[in-house]
């Protein structure tokens, strides 16, 4: 019966092993991710620089979604002051992409958020992470996809007169349109994205480039209009904020997802030639020039057309087509289909690469981490997931399950900002014992019932004796524990806070004292934890971008994060919580046995 225990013991500890992070600096660096590949010579090509990571950020963020969203959000809550709502929402995208920058730098490879989530957090957090993004991305691209149907029918005069190819199609037996076009387009990204990283990343800047240039027109020739007409859509009765502060910051919740996009650029981190430099810069230069169009179109447009007579679907080129413009519907047509195909591009990419992270650990069949020895680029990842969204684009109407897009990205952005709490104040100080078999796992297994503290200072975790630590390690020890602590309150603190907050149905006395307590939480737990002190070994490893402002900042992001999260519908999150069922399943009866760490023992490495 103590045999058993033990055992289930040792499968609940297996939920929360984590992956060894590799050195960030020197040969160790090199040796590590020769490693990561198994030494089978599965490594992806290095290739990108700044500009190609600021094709690919630019690409993916700036979707045909700016075309609708500046008429919609308007309309609805900021009034003239949409571009104060771009403005912070851009900074709240800003907090999120500074804590990817920094675990990017410090962890280089392949798998984004999962692969961050499986060095800080665990292997069970990592896997739904991962699964989540999955999903994010096959719906994120069909969407898009499905999208670029309608707006190609301006140019051949209506839907009626699209191409048998191009035009969506009403099947009898299904309840939506098969759109052909989608799938074909699907496929081909799918194709382009095989011949290699350098090739995609070349055909996605110049279609950016394309996209920039519409919008520069828009900003222009909006301008110009402006100033000969006097602006007339600031002119209004109610003001610059006719909705008050509170319609600036629902607006703001709102354009956040239109900065989405960012993390396309870490998805591509072992691919970077100098990632400590470069993938800062293509973060940092994707979410200025991003704020910066947003901001001076809606600028233009919000001056051109009062905010309550704009065209809640295309208000852009009705704005243009009221000052006898018509023939700028078509630039501004061509502007949404790049801007679709660019986003498509980039919905695409990062998905293979995270199925085949997956598969190196192990958590996925290993055939999925097979890379091409010529292209460099995970082929058979690439062709699956593209099939599985052109499947998608074909036969559904995925604009219903647009709202699952955005709980893996704030799944995403939300462990990104706690690993990088974790990496600051308490990294793993776990490495793997070379040469662990079975019988180091049993001498491991044996040692859980000690306190942590006994196995600390008594023997390490194999059952051998172990020096008497030195004061300053035990300190070190202690201030572990407390900012462990710390961490965890800080969670609780947010997810009580923002319940609390999005619970209108409670009574109000009710809302203000939780709102109260779980504020004071939240508070207290971040000013201990900042006076805890940060880790120094891991600062002092650290030769790339550091997340300024630390705790403050990543806490400010789980917070956010954690708000959008509550305000999807209950549909969207029963859905998702459908597909989170299934991968844990697929976890618990593949992933935990297969996974690389299943027969690692470790040994604790004291800080230096």
């Amino acid at each position: 019966m103590q045999q058993g225990n033990r055992l289930s013991w040792s499968d609940l500890q297996s939920l929360a092993r984590r992956k060894p992070a590799a050195s960030s600096s020197g040969h160790a660096a090199a040796e590590a991710e020769a490693a990561a590949d198994g030494g089978n010579g599965r490594r992806l090509a290095k290739a990108l620089s700044v500009p190609h990571l600021t094709a690919i950020g630019v690409g993916s963020t700036i979707g045909a979604g700016i075309y609708v969203l500046v008429g919609t959000v308007a309309r609805e809550h900021a009034g003239p002051a949409l571009t104060v709502s771009f403005l912070i929402a851009g900074i709240a995208a800003a907090l999120s992409a500074m804590c990817y920058a920094e675990l990017s730098c410090r962890f280089p490879s392949a798998g984004s958020a999962y692969h961050y989530s499986y060095i800080c957090i665990g292997e069970s957090v990592a896997w739904l992470i991962g699964w989540a993004l999955i999903l994010e991305y096959t719906i994120g691209g069909s969407t898009v996809a499905r999208g670029i149907s309608p707006n190609l029918a301006l140019f051949f005069g209506g839907q009626d007169k699209l191409p048998f190819f191009l035009a969506q199609v009403h099947v009898k037996w299904l309840d939506t349109a098969v759109d052909p076009c989608a799938a074909i387009l699907v496929l081909i990204v799918t194709a382009l994205l095989c011949l290699g990283i350098k090739e995609s990343s070349l055909v996605e800047g110049v279609i950016t480039v394309a996209n920039v240039v519409v919008m520069m027109f828009i900003i222009c020739a909006g301008g110009w209009l402006g100033f000969q007409n006097g602006w007339p859509g600031y002119n209004v009765p109610k003001g610059y904020f006719p909705n008050g502060a509170s319609g600036v910051f629902s607006g703001s919740a709102t354009l956040f997802f239109a900065y989405i996009g960012f993390d396309a650029v870490a998805s591509t981190a072992e691919e970077v030639k100098n990632p400590q430099r470069d993938l800062p810069l293509g973060m940092g230069l994707t979410l200025s020039l991003c704020c910066f169009l947003y901001m001076m179109v809606s600028v233009v447009i919000v001056g051109l057309v009062p905010y309550y007579a704009m065209d809640p679907d295309t208000p852009i080129s009705s704005a243009f087509a009221q000052y006898g413009m018509q023939w700028a519907v078509y630039v501004i047509s061509t502007g949404a289909v790049l801007a679709l195909i660019a986003s498509l591009i980039g919905a695409i990419l990062p998905q293979p690469r995270i199925v085949m992270a997956m598969a190196r650990d192990g958590l996925l069949p290993p055939i999925f981490s097979a890379v091409d020895q010529r292209t460099k680029v995970p082929t058979l990842s690439t062709i699956l997931t593209g099939i599985c969204a052109a499947f998608l684009a074909f036969f559904m109407d995925v604009s219903q399950l647009a709202g699952m897009v955005s709980v893996g990205t704030l799944l995403a952005f939300t462990m990104v900002a706690i690993s990088v709490l974790i990496v600051r104040y308490a990294p793993p100080n776990e490495m793997p014992m070379e040469g662990a078999g079975p019988s180091s796992l049993e001498s491991l297994a044996s040692q859980t019932e000690r306190s942590e503290s006994d196995e600390e200072i008594l023997g390490g975790p194999f059952g051998n004796v172990q020096d008497v630590p030195t004061a300053s390690e035990a300190a070190n020890t202690v201030r572990r524990q407390k900012a462990k602590r710390c961490i965890v309150l800080v969670c609780i603190g947010v997810i009580i806070f923002v319940s609390a907050v999005s619970l209108s149905s409670l009574p109000f006395y009710m809302q203000c004292t939780i709102c109260a307590f779980s504020g004071l939480l939240l508070v207290s737990s971040t000013i201990v934890l900042s006076c805890t002190g940060q880790d120094k070994n891991s600062s002092r490893k650290m030769g790339g971008f550091m997340c300024p402002f630390v705790p403050i900042l990543p806490v400010c992001c789980i917070l956010i994060n954690v708000y959008l999260l509550m305000k999807l519908g209950t549909h969207t999150w029963i859905r998702v919580s459908v597909w989170l069922a299934a991968g844990a399943l697929i976890y618990l009866f593949y992933g935990r046995s297969h996974s690389s760490l299943t027969s690692t023992a470790y040994q604790r490495v004291s800080p230096a």
